[in-house]
Order: C-alpha cells, then sequence, then structure tokens
C-alpha cells in the first residue's frame, strides 16, 4: 500500500490521463479576519471508470476539496494548487468556461434530492431544462433523452416519473431521478457526496447497485465522498483518508481494509459498528452465512451451509435463553395490539401508521426496534411516551395504562420516562445554557432546586463524561458528539424506567457514534432502566439490543432474541433487510453482494 500525497496511482496506470487529478490542492476559508484551512496540500488522482472514496469526518475537508472542482466554495474561500480535468488545468478559469464543465463534464449527486431538485418544478421539466441548456436539442428531443435516463436508473414507470414533482417521489426515487439528472450530459466525472446517507439501507442497496453498474455503462469515473465504510468496502477501488483537512493515508481498497497504517485510519475502521460484532455474544455472528440460511441450490457450498446451520442451533439457544430470562422478569412497557392512526385531512382518508402491534420490555432491557423510513418505528416511540394518542389496543408504562390517558396521568407519565431524539442540534433551546436544559425536567418536576439542583447538573454531566465546566456553555459552543451527550443526560435527569432512543446516533460520524454507543450502554447497564432502541441500522442495534423487533409497513414482522434475528431470521423482509447492509470487508461484502442478488432474485419469482 502507497502512503504518499503525490500521485500514487501513477505507476500502475502509466500512459493513461486521468480523468480528475489534484496536486497540491489547497482550501482556506476566511474567518474573523483570518485565513482558516480547510485542506492542506491535496494529491491524488480519478481513471476512467475507477471508484475513489474519500473518507473521514466531519470537518476533515472531504466535501470543501470536491466543491473546488466545480468552483462552487463560497466568497469568502480560496483555493491554491492544481486541479485537472483529462489533463487540463481547470482552475482559474472564468465563470462562462466553468458553466461549460459543470453538468456537461462533471456532475454531482448531493447527499439529500428534495433540497437538490427544485420543488415547484416536475422531474421532466428539470430533466428537459438540463438537457437543452448544454445540448442545444429541441424539446421532443430532450424528452426522449430525458426518459431513456429514467429508464437508465430503472425507476419503475419512467413516464409517470417524468411527469411527477420530486414530492410525489419517494427517497430512492427522487436519488435515482437526481442521478438521471447528472448523466443528463454524459459527465466524465460524477462527484457522489454522500449519497446513501438520507436513504433506507434496502433503498442504499439499490442505489450502490445502480451506481455500480452505471460506471461500466456510461464510462464515469466516481468521486464518492462518505462517512460510511461499508459503502466504501461494496463500491470503492481506492481509498483516500482525511483529517483535518490532510491526507494521511491512501491505498487500493483491499490494503486500506486489511492493513490500514496509519492511527487514525485504524480507529476509523476500530470504531465502524459491525453485525455480528457484540462483544457479549456467545459466538461470532457469521453474516454470509446468516445470508445463506435462506438461498437455495449450488449457490451455497457445503462449507456455508454448515455454518449456516451452526448459526440456526446458536439461535435456538439464544431464544431459550431469552424466553427464561423473560419469565422472571418485571415489564416495563406493554405494548399489545396497538393501532395508530392519522385523522383525516382534506381528500385524505385515515392513514394506519402502526397496525396490531404486540410487544413488552422489561426492566434492564434493550428492545431494538428496526426497519426503514415509514414502517411505523418512530410513531410507536412517541406513543410509548405518551406524545401520540393510540386509535386501539392497550399501551402500559410501568403499570400504568396509558391507551386513553387524561392529564393528570401524563403528568405523571413524563418523570418515568425520557427520550433521546435524532438531531441533537435541534432538540436542545440554543438560547439556553446546557446546564439549565438539564435541569430544566428536575426543576419542572419539582426535584430539585438551588444548590441541589447545582449538584444533580454536576453529577448528570460526570455521567455523560462531560467537564462539569460546560454546564455554562450554550449548544453551537459544543460538538455533535457533546450535543447528544446533553441530550441524554437530560433524558435521565428524572432517573426514568423507560428511556426512548430514536435513532440517537444516525446524525453523528463513526468515531463519536461509537462512543455515545458505548455511553449509552454503560449508563443502561448501571441504571437498568429499560430501553426502546429505535433505529434503521441494524449493525448499531446489534451493539445495544437484546432483541430485536422488525417493523414493515406498520406491522410487526418478526420478534427474537439478538442473535435468533441475526441468525436466523425467518421473514422475507428480514432476510432482504439484513442482506442490504454493506459490511465494512471488501471480500466480505462481495459475497454479500452474491447472496443479496440470489434472495432478491428468489423473491421476485414468488
Amino acid at each position: 500500500m502507497t502512503d504518499t500525497t503525490s500521485q500514487p496511482q501513477a505507476a500502475s496506470r502509466e500512459g493513461i490521463v486521468p480523468v480528475l487529478e489534484f496536486t497540491n490542492l489547497s482550501v482556506d476559508f476566511g474567518v474573523e479576519r483570518e485565513w482558516v484551512p480547510a485542506a492542506k496540500d491535496l494529491s491524488y488522482a480519478i481513471y476512467p471508470k475507477q471508484v475513489v472514496a474519500v473518507v473521514g469526518e466531519s470537518g476533515s475537508g472531504k466535501s470543501a476539496s470536491s466543491m473546488a472542482i466545480l468552483d462552487l466554495l463560497p466568497s469568502n474561500s480560496r483555493i491554491s494548487g492544481s486541479i485537472k480535468l483529462n489533463g487540463k488545468e481547470i482552475r482559474g478559469l472564468r465563470s462562462n468556461e466553468m458553466r461549460k464543465i459543470r453538468g456537461e463534464k462533471v456532475a454531482a449527486i448531493f447527499q439529500e434530492p428534495m433540497t437538490a431538485l427544485n420543488p415547484v418544478y416536475t422531474v421532466g421539466f428539470q430533466l428537459v431544462e438540463t438537457i437543452r441548456l448544454h445540448r442545444g436539442v429541441t424539446p421532443a428531443e430532450a424528452k426522449e433523452r430525458s426518459l431513456e435516463l429514467l429508464r437508465l436508473v430503472e425507476l419503475p414507470d419512467p413516464e409517470k416519473a417524468f411527469n411527477s414533482y420530486p414530492h410525489q417521489l419517494s427517497g430512492g426515487q427522487r436519488q435515482r431521478a437526481m442521478i438521471a439528472q447528472s448523466l443528463s450530459c454524459d459527465p466524465q466525472l460524477l462527484i457522489a457526496d454522500e449519497p446513501t446517507t438520507a436513504l433506507d439501507v434496502t433503498v442504499q442497496a439499490e442505489i450502490l447497485e445502480l451506481l455500480r453498474d452505471l460506471r461500466e455503462r456510461v464510462n464515469s469515473a466516481i468521486l464518492l465522498i462518505t462517512h460510511d465504510m461499508g459503502v466504501v468496502a461494496d463500491l470503492a477501488d481506492w481509498i483516500v483518508v482525511m483529517e483535518k483537512g490532510v491526507i494521511v493515508e491512501q491505498g487500493p481498497v483491499r490494503d486500506i481494509f486489511n492493513s490500514p497504517q496509519h492511527p487514525y485510519t485504524q480507529a476509523l475502521l476500530a470504531a465502524v459498528p459491525r453485525l455480528g460484532s457484540a462483544d457479549d455474544s456467545k459466538a461470532t455472528i457469521d453474516m454470509t452465512a446468516a445470508l445463506a440460511t435462506v438461498v437455495t441450490g449450488d449457490i451455497v457450498d457445503s462449507t456455508l451451509e454448515e455454518r449456516a446451520e451452526e448459526n440456526r442451533r446458536l439461535a435456538e439457544e439464544a431464544h431459550a435463553r431469552a424466553e427464561r430470562a423473560a419469565a422472571s422478569a418485571t415489564k416495563v412497557l406493554e405494548v399489545e395490539n396497538v393501532v395508530i392512526e392519522y385523522g383525516k385531512r382534506g381528500k385524505l382518508d385515515v392513514f394506519r401508521a402502526v397496525d396490531d402491534v404486540s410487544f413488552t420490555i422489561n426492566a434492564g432491557e434493550v428492545l431494538g426496534l428496526v426497519g426503514e423510513s415509514g414502517s411505523g418505528k418512530s410513531t410507536i416511540g412517541r406513543a410509548s411516551i405518551g406524545l401520540q394518542p393510540i386509535a386501539g389496543g392497550t399501551l402500559k408504562v410501568a403499570g400504568v395504562d396509558i391507551s386513553n390517558p387524561d392529564r393528570k396521568t401524563l403528568q405523571a407519565l413524563r418523570r418515568k420516562v425520557g427520550i433521546v431524539f435524532q438531531d441533537p442540534s435541534s432538540s436542545l433551546n440554543p438560547r439556553m445554557p446546557i446546564g439549565e436544559s438539564i435541569g430544566e425536567p428536575l426543576m419542572l418536576a419539582g426535584e430539585a432546586k438551588g444548590q441541589a439542583l447545582a449538584r444533580r447538573v454536576e453529577d448528570l454531566l460526570d455521567a455523560v463524561q462531560l467537564p462539569r465546566s460546560y454546564r455554562n456553555r450554550y449548544p453551537n459552543e459544543l460538538s455533535g458528539g457533546q450535543k447528544q451527550r446533553v441530550g441524554i443526560a437530560r433524558a435521565l435527569s428524572l432517573s426514568p424506567q423507560l428511556l426512548v432512543a430514536d435513532e440517537p446516533t444516525s446524525a453523528l460520524d463513526v468515531s463519536v457514534q461509537a462512543t455515545v454507543l458505548q455511553l449509552l450502554k454503560d449508563l443502561q447497564a448501571e441504571m437498568q432502566f429499560a430501553c426502546l432502541f429505535i433505529s434503521h441500522d441494524l449493525a448499531v442495534v446489534d451493539v445495544m439490543a437484546d432483541r430485536i423487533a422488525v417493523m414493515n409497513q406498520g406491522k410487526l414482522v418478526e420478534t427474537g432474541s439478538r442473535d435468533e434475528i441475526l441468525r436466523a431470521p425467518q421473514h422475507p423482509y428480514t432476510q432482504r433487510l439484513i442482506a442490504a447492509i454493506p459490511i465494512p470487508d471488501p471480500d466480505v461484502q462481495s459475497e454479500r453482494r452474491r447472496l443479496r442478488r440470489a434472495i432478491m432474485a428468489a423473491s421476485a419469482a414468488e
């Protein structure tokens, strides 16, 4: 593996002109009359049909350096060094020359398609506009090309998508439409900036498959910017690792994953949650064998069949242990045949978000509630703490029936439950010091005031491993991980019997995520509260949960111990969910892709 900041790929691709070449590229931003570096002396190249992944945490300079290619940085920025496209320098080009490069030679796929697509125009109008702007063709020719592109990105009904507004498409369909727009002028380079972060895991797998296929069909190079090492293992050929604006390591994908040299790369890979890596499992879960349990035919060799059979046996043992433990446990959350509906609005009929769902959570237990967006996970979470009324069934928290609660019941419930939200920035009052945010529930409940309240706040800061001096800081002075720690401290301030954690780490970098997960796990073990852990990431749930419940379109399709669900999934939806999760290992991921295709083919045949 090469660890350098010069052109490391050139030796193996002699005579081939790179599509993109950075040489000593630096990006600085002017802040309070000083130049603050965002990227320093970057040098790497991308060749035709190659996928280069630039990885690192927030603030490492990934996006700043990529936006320099398209000259889309703000006015307070400056760029030095060289940016070559097909061997020609593009840094310093006039604005009209850069407009010809954008879209025509270099196109971008952004993280959130809803903000990248214009909401007041149809998808077809936006495609036609892009094609006519760069190609000068007639409206009819542009429409024909647009439909061809929508078929290329495998939208199920291209005509319908062409005439739809962005909000009328699902997240995956919007992302496909944006990819179609990016490909409209046959660009030589695609910049994919966190293209799957906002998507469910099954949709993510489809988009990755599409990008892999498009690379061959349209002969484009791809610059992939991400913090998801599973996505990198699935798609990339070459990895560039950045820390604090500097390239600390780069090399072929297998070399970086199998033998990382720099301590930061090692720490980054060590922090990635992996399915089957929970340290208290009886044995490590073999995810490839777990998938093999649902694949038939000659795709599974004899060794894989033996490993799959071992997974089944261990899952049965785990189920038996879980049943014995549950028999003597105290139930904290009891959800029995619960139905939750959203009322009729205008021409829209009543929407049933949760349909006949039943499960329990015992004291000291963590139940992982998983599923895709719209499956009803968060709705159940809100109902569990009295924020969402139910239309049918029974819901009990700590023995109190809150199926049809009055105001007094809800007030009493507030002392027994806590919630940690997905986005720590929006869940804290920006005008309130964090000490006041943490102490507010205690003060409102009449639990403490004055010096007693100050001591309780300090104890909670100690519990979430934040310095006591931080009590006087405001949320904007803290990092994302620190703000989430404040959210956890606030949720635990009244020592709740039930904690609802709704996607508590999905907005965090991978290393920060690992730290917050370990903190939650330690606090749960110490305080023994019941926890409803809501997530779409099964690898994260594997780290936290004792049992897993799987939701799909408002229904509970499968529930069981963690090892039972992950080792031997029974329901086809659970099987597809597990098959879609990218594993941060290029060789393992290659085999999983093969098995996933077999599962999808078997599902399509049924």
